[in-house]
């Protein structure tokens, strides 16, 4: 098992056509993906083309998402256009049928992200991102841009709202011979599609999944809210790090998420109430493998 992606995952990366957009579906398509569709207005019937060393593909492009969906079965989009258009093609995919929506673009304007999330909820369209790496299985999907040759099949979940971090704890499970049984990257920004609550609770319920990396970062509340989950219904040993703990107070550093105000979303204050949950704390990134070794 996995959550989210698998090997029935049907991707169609919106935005195939632009310079992201190509450079990770052939990285995704390098890996196994089923890249089914791409989605471009004004190039529909048009093909996507992308060769490897022992491979290559063909991944007709459409108009629309709809149109994507209807003929080739599509059941996840991956989400490479411009910031001023990636809300309405979030909306796009869930309107076309997609449950799952990968918004790798950042820079979106946070009501346009908070629109496009009130939208798609009552629906059921589980949104990832925007400004995230996206989801990775290994051995079996991926979608997003999480690089594949660092990554190792295994049963340790990894939840991150950092992107490099993300790479930096995978590549150190890697190395230590616990490969991943999904790898999520939330995002970065202070609205997203999916809380560490949401995917905490996938990983939970998740038969493949021993152990889970949580990295988090000052700013709001997200780690204070996956503390309560997992001191409430966690069964399973999380290991955290908190990026930040240097920041100065009242400055954004780095995401659009992470600012603190006051001794509200400060490093210190994630780590005690995670702490307190029965979390293990990992005191510098180098550690975050150690860490996992140690509770399994």
């Amino acid at each position: 098992m996995s959550i989210l992606v698998d090997w029935a995952t049907r991707v169609m990366v919106q935005g195939i056509t632009g310079h992201a957009g190509s450079f990770h579906a052939r990285q995704m398509l390098a890996c196994g993906t089923q890249v089914v569709a791409g989605v471009t207005p004004g190039k529909g019937g048009t093909v996507f083309q992308a060769e490897g060393e022992g491979w290559g593909a063909k991944v007709p492009v459409f108009d629309t998402a709809a149109d994507a969906v209807h003929e080739t079965g599509a059941n996840a989009s991956a989400i490479f256009v411009p910031a001023a258009s990636a809300a309405d093609a979030i909306l796009e995919a869930a309107d076309a049928g997609a449950p799952l929506v990968v918004c790798i673009t950042e820079g979106i304007p946070a009501l346009d992200v908070a629109r496009a999330k009130h939208t798609i909820g009552p629906r059921g369209v589980r949104l990832i991102g925007p400004n995230c790496p996206g989801v990775m299985t290994p051995g079996q999907s991926k979608v997003g841009i999480i690089p594949a040759s660092i990554t190792a099949p295994g049963r340790v979940g990894v939840v991150s709202r950092s992107g490099t971090l993300t790479y930096e704890a995978i590549w150190q499970l890697t190395g230590l011979g616990l490969g991943q049984s999904t790898a999520v990257g939330i995002g970065g920004d202070a609205i997203v599609g999916s809380s560490f609550t949401d995917i905490l609770e996938l990983f939970e319920r998740d038969d493949a999944t021993d152990a889970v990396v949580l990295i988090g970062e000052i700013g709001g509340s997200a780690e204070e809210d996956a503390a309560r989950f997992i001191r409430e219904r966690m069964t399973k040993p999380v290991v955290a790090f908190i990026a930040g703990r240097h920041a100065p107070p009242g400055k954004r550093m780095g995401h659009a998420g992470a600012i603190v105000a006051g001794s509200a979303g400060t490093a210190d204050e994630k780590i005690r109430v995670l702490r307190e949950a029965g979390v293990t704390i990992a005191e510098n990134p180098a550690k975050i493998g150690e860490r996992v070794r140690d509770v399994l």
